[in-house]
């Protein structure tokens, strides 16, 4: 079965990363594709028989498409009836005084922007227009407060860690001081564990070194907390599945994010490894 990932969002939002990401990760990759020739183009890769498509990344932008976001939308869930494709879509979005920075420091030219519409205006529309292909979208991803080397971390963690069909599970630490993860379902918050790095001699080592885990299987609550944070995910899982959901994001975060909210998402995500296989995690702060 072929895999087609749909790359699309905001003009500004990160979309051309997203496709180099994915092409240094073996996907056959094409850019700017007017979607009225997404079916065609699709047929005729298929037809061909070639392993060289058998993972496709298409971005498709929407400049030049103004009334054709519904139109997406409808070629994407024809797509999606398809035996020998599975296809996922993947939104990038930024918030609105974001775009406005990148696009003055860059001074690059907004595509929907002219001397009728200046750039806040045009932001605003290509908003709105996406709104239909946004609320379809498999994944959704905020870049407004990432860099190019974390939207990459996070393309390879949350799109290609889904290397077979169901929902994606992602574990990711973080930590609280350096801010909330852009994208997440759930948050939990371990602050109130014991910290090892008060500890002086525990402090220069991480979550995923033996000294951190003794220390912190020593301690009853950490226990009691992963039991906690397990059962609730144990018990909604099958919920989200239900809806079709394709990713389901679960961040963990302490302090600095280095020691306690690492250790419990490799257990968080050992446990679900055991029953499932698009089970994933990340450690923002290693």
């Amino acid at each position: 079965m072929t895999r087609l990932i749909i790359v699309t969002g905001l003009s500004g939002s990160g979309k051309s990363v997203a496709l180099h990401t994915l092409e240094d990760e073996g996907f056959f990759c094409i850019d700017n594709l007017p979607s009225h020739l997404l079916s065609d183009l699709v047929d005729k890769l298929l037809a061909s028989g070639s392993a060289l498509y058998d993972k496709l990344a298409i971005g498709i932008d929407m400049r030049s498409e103004r009334a054709s976001a519904d139109n997406l939308v409808k070629l994407l869930s024809e797509l999606r009836t398809r035996k020998d494709t599975q296809v996922e879509v993947l939104f990038l979005d930024t918030d609105r005084s974001t775009l406005v920075t990148r696009f003055s420091e860059t001074r690059r030219k907004h595509p929907l922007s002219s001397q009728e519409l200046p750039l806040i205006s045009a932001i605003d529309e290509e908003a709105r227009l996406l709104d239909p292909v946004k609320a379809d979208a498999e994944l959704v991803v905020d870049t407004s407060a990432l860099n190019l080397h974390e939207l990459r971390a996070i393309i390879r963690t949350y799109v290609l860690g889904r290397t077979h069909g169901g929902l994606a599970l992602i574990f990711q630490s973080f930590g609280f001081k350096h801010g909330t993860p852009a994208s997440t379902d759930f948050m939990f918050d371990v602050r109130c564990l014991p910290n090892p790095h008060w500890e002086p001699e525990l402090r220069a080592f991480t979550g995923l070194q033996t000294p951190i885990i003794r220390f912190l299987e020593e301690q009853a609550d950490v226990g009691n907390m992963f039991a906690d944070i397990r059962d609730f995910i144990q018990h909604w899982l099958p919920r989200f599945e239900a809806e079709n959901r394709a990713y389901l994001t679960v961040s963990v975060g302490c302090t600095g994010g280095r020691h306690r909210s690492v250790y419990l998402v490799e257990r968080l995500a050992d446990h679900f490894a055991q029953a499932r296989e698009n089970v994933s995690r990340r450690h923002r702060e290693l």
